[in-house]
């Protein structure tokens, strides 16, 4: 470790020295966190609760209804465990990353070290560019859970107050995320936990006002655990994505964290608990006591909190007041949805234009760490929810909205294989995996697994883009569908264009700096633990813990 610490200082004076640290072989101009002047307020509790349940909205409430129509209860639990069980591999990959390097943009600029400054580019602009779209769907989606109340208000009113109110928290910068952040996923969190003990009570018949008595299993046998076959379990990928978008948030937020390497492997762990909780147990107990033909799960999509399954549940076993709760909640989860898109598509941008590849002035970051244009910039997308009040407002939403339809696909698969060919180039240089400071439990394997799943699942968006379930093939809802990939591979060429083809189309492992954005570490010096089957149980523990 001496040598590898001298290394490290001697790099980082050096570049110092020239003013311009850059990637190995990439010629991409890429400052470390310290030179980067946003701020480092996320304590250890903001990072777990953005882990935890940070992301947890519309997608889970409300489009799970959908997957459950088109697929079944069993479709539902196969595909958000496999998504869920990519998502774990995932992040897991990226702790190990954002522990060592907790750079501006994290899988953005790892993307631009270890894979290629074009497919850095344009992951980085379509991920941004996701949220950005994202937020304004938030909003109008906040807007529709109230009318779950008050129908006589224009739901364009509540689209003002919801952008003033975000506006409001941008003031306070990062810090002001990490509270509301925290303050909103305690409230998500405690909303799940109490839906799944009622829901454990309803399929008991332990509720007297539910004339259906004891349920059990009776659903997953009429109407049956699947529907629409092979199909309809494919289209489970693109509910579930959208569910689990935001689970790689706690990454990008290293560079704003006081101490990554003690927040961050405890947050990235707590993602095997808000996958299986949160997602496949609530999931689990929808699937048993809302019936998959329910015709109102056929309007269970975007922002219809009407149709939510979770309050079909509630409203099936005939409790009063209670979808009203629920209600408020899902417009809690919105809120803080639309929350998570500022942070998200601020920080990748400012990131961006701070290494060459966006507009110079949205890399201005103000003395409190807020990268004031790019939240500008944000904020005037957000001002797209307002196309809803025309009557072709739906329509050129969707379009819009497909431009992130497969964003997460795209920004999950490129970190497995970014921690893939870290983790080579860290061999060929020389180092070894004790000189670490976190490991992701799962190794390369499970990025390999990860990044194999991806691929699986961008085939299966494909097909049942295709082919949609019930439905004939409709080249309208195949690109309003799969309209992400052209645009990624058209941001991919174009930076290849710029830059006149030049460099190979892969980083070489001897070429990439492995130095330049690592963070001081002063490190205990551990021995390392070897691998049998006897500590087996202990490891998978402390993975997960």
């Amino acid at each position: 470790m001496e040598k590898t610490d001298r290394e490290f200082d001697e790099k980082k004076i050096s570049d110092e020295e020239n003013g311009s640290p850059h990637y190995g072989g990439s010629g991409v101009e890429v400052l470390p966190a310290d030179q980067a002047p946003l701020v480092r307020e996320l304590k250890g509790r903001h990072m777990q609760m953005i882990a935890i349940g940070g992301s947890i909205g519309a997608g889970l409430f409300v489009g799970s209804g959908s997957a459950l129509s088109n697929g079944g209860p069993a479709s539902v639990l196969l595909g958000f465990i496999i998504v869920g069980t990519m998502l774990l591999f995932t992040v897991q990959a990226l702790g190990e990353l954002a522990v060592l390097y907790p750079v501006n943009g994290a899988f953005y600029t790892y993307a631009v070290r270890f894979i290629d400054p074009a497919w850095g580019f344009a992951m980085g602009w379509d991920y941004a560019l996701s949220w950005l779209i994202v937020l304004p769907f938030e909003i109008t989606a906040a807007g529709i859970t109230i009318q779950y109340w008050r129908t006589d208000i224009n739901i364009g009113v509540w689209i003002a107050v919801f952008l003033v109110v975000l506006s409001a928290i941008q003031i306070f910068g990062v810090r002001g995320y990490g509270e509301v952040e925290f303050f909103l996923s305690v409230i998500k969190i405690v909303a799940i936990l109490g839906f799944i003990i009622l829901a454990i009570v309803i399929d008991c018949g332990g509720v007297k006002s539910d004339p259906r008595g004891y349920i059990g299993g009776k659903y997953w046998y009429e109407p049956g655990a699947f529907r629409n076959g092979f199909q309809g379990f494919c289209a489970v990928f693109v509910t579930a994505a959208f569910a689990f978008g935001g689970t790689e948030l706690v990454g990008l937020a290293a560079a704003e964290a006081a101490d990554p390497r003690k927040t961050l492997p405890t947050a990235t762990k707590q993602v095997f608990w808000r996958i299986t909780f949160f997602y496949v147990i609530s999931l689990l107990l929808v699937g048993l006591i809302v019936p998959s033909d329910s015709p109102d799960l056929l309007n269970s999509s975007g922002a219809n909190t009407k149709f939510s399954p979770f309050i079909i549940a509630i409203q099936l076993a005939g409790i009063q007041g209670l979808p009203s709760v629920f209600n408020a909640v899902i417009t809690i989860s919105v809120i803080s949805v639309a929350n998570s898109c500022t942070f998200a598509s601020t920080r990748t941008i400012q990131a961006l234009s701070l290494n060459g590849m966006g507009p110079k002035f949205l890399a201005y970051v103000d003395k409190r760490g807020r990268p004031i244009w790019c939240i500008v910039l944000q904020i005037a997308f957000g001002l797209l929810a307002f196309i809803n009040e025309a009557s072709v407002g739906p329509k050129v939403f969707n379009w819009l909205l497909a431009l992130s339809g497969l964003s997460y696909f795209f920004v999950w698969a490129s970190i497995c294989l970014c921690h893939i060919r870290f983790r080579k180039a860290w061999k060929v240089q020389g180092h070894t995996l004790e000189e670490l400071p976190y490991q992701a439990s799962f190794g390369v394997i499970g990025s390999w697994i990860g990044l194999g799943l991806n691929v699986i699942a961008l085939i299966a968006t494909f097909y049942t883009s295709l082919y949609p379930p019930g439905g004939s093939p409709d080249p309208q809802a195949f690109f309003s569908n799969y309209l992400a990939a052209p645009i990624v591979i058209a941001l991919y060429l174009g930076w290849k264009v710029k830059t006149g083809f030049k460099g190979p189309w892969f980083v070489r492992s001897h070429n990439m700096d492995l130095l330049t954005g690592m963070r001081a570490l002063d490190l205990d010096p551990l021995p390392p633990v070897p691998k049998t089957l006897k500590n087996l149980p202990n490891r998978i523990f402390n993975g997960l813990f």
